[in-house]
């Protein structure tokens, strides 16, 4: 019985990871804390905000409870060069299964220009590589052992350049953006020995925005949308509304189109760091395999020189 047991997993295992890989033409590793994520989704992201060096990082376990569900984590460096220049790096690992691990390293290099009085548009670029890899040592399959089929009885180990652009316009209270991070398609899983393609990174289109509405003098309305476009899969919508309270304390809701519903809070603990929590309930015909997704951030800014001790950041910014 325990060996039947044991089968089982690795069998929903080798299902998920199948699904999983299938999907990567469809959907990049997704975040329900996207706006305190922004570099890595869009290089021409920009603060305006000289001599602040912004780190971050963030971790997401998605489907808790389902066995080989994905696990993501991201870190991100930004900072002003001049009132023209921003420069940012970004790291992010999407594993899956245990199975299958992905890691993309990039660069971004944004230019911003004056848009009238109060606006400002950034256009930006991204260059960096991926590795992806695929471990099927242990696997146990109905025929046999991985040797048994040509479809497994190989590892993977791939890296490949790849290139992004984006566009971010913003004010003191507002931002759109609009990015394609991953530009270059390519296959992980070549046909070979009859087996056919079945991982490729597809072209995804992002398109964002947010506003900070002022309800009061301590309350702040702070709506955030994103939605994510790929050929061949559905779009996907993310849609948050958050209230920032004495500068300090922000909570809100958010729904993923057909996915989940999601429950948001962060707090600035200092005027530098600021950490936050969200817990995604799926909706979707996966409710019945897991108990939701977590997802922590941790977000720090560093005064390169300085001159700006205690300093308050637009609303707009993490």
């Amino acid at each position: 019985m325990k060996n039947l047991n044991r089968y089982h997993k690795i069998a929903a295992l080798l299902s998920l990871t199948l699904w999983s890989v299938q999907s990567m033409a469809q959907q990049d590793p997704q975040f329900t804390q996207y706006m305190y994520n922004m570099s890595v989704i869009n290089p021409a992201y920009a603060t305006a905000d000289e001599g602040i060096l912004n780190l971050g990082g963030l971790y997401r376990t998605q489907w808790v409870g389902m066995q080989g569900a994905p696990k993501t984590g991201s870190f991100f460096a930004h900072t002003p060069v001049n009132e023209r220049i921003e420069l940012g790096l970004s790291f992010t690992n999407d594993n899956i299964g245990d199975v299958i691990d992905e890691n993309n390293i990039y660069a971004d290099f944004a230019y911003v220009l004056p848009v009238g009085f109060q606006s400002k548009l950034s256009l930006g670029i991204k260059a960096g590589f991926t590795s992806f890899n695929a471990n099927f040592d242990g696997f146990i399959l109905q025929s046999g052992d991985v040797s048994t089929d040509i479809a497994f009885n190989e590892n993977i180990n791939k890296s490949f350049p790849n290139l992004g652009i984006g566009a971010f316009f913003f004010g003191e209270n507002y931002y759109l953006g609009l990015s394609v991070p991953n530009m270059l398609s390519s296959k992980h899983i070549e046909n070979e020995n009859g087996i056919s393609a079945t991982g490729v990174q597809s072209v995804h289109y992002f398109f964002t925005g947010g506003y900070v509405f002022d309800v009061n003098r301590d309350i702040k309305f702070k709506p955030a949308f994103m939605g994510k476009a790929v050929k061949g899969s559905p779009v996907a919508l993310d849609i948050t509304a958050n209230f920032l309270f004495h500068e300090r304390l922000e909570a809100g809701l958010g729904y993923r189109l057909g996915d989940a519903v999601s429950a948001l809070v962060n707090f600035r603990i200092t005027p530098e760091l600021r950490i936050g929590y969200a817990y995604d309930y799926t909706t979707s015909n996966l409710s019945k395999f897991n108990s939701g997704s977590h997802e922590i951030f941790i977000l720090f800014d560093v005064d390169l020189f300085g001159f700006k001790g205690g300093y308050d950041r637009s609303p707009r910014f993490f």
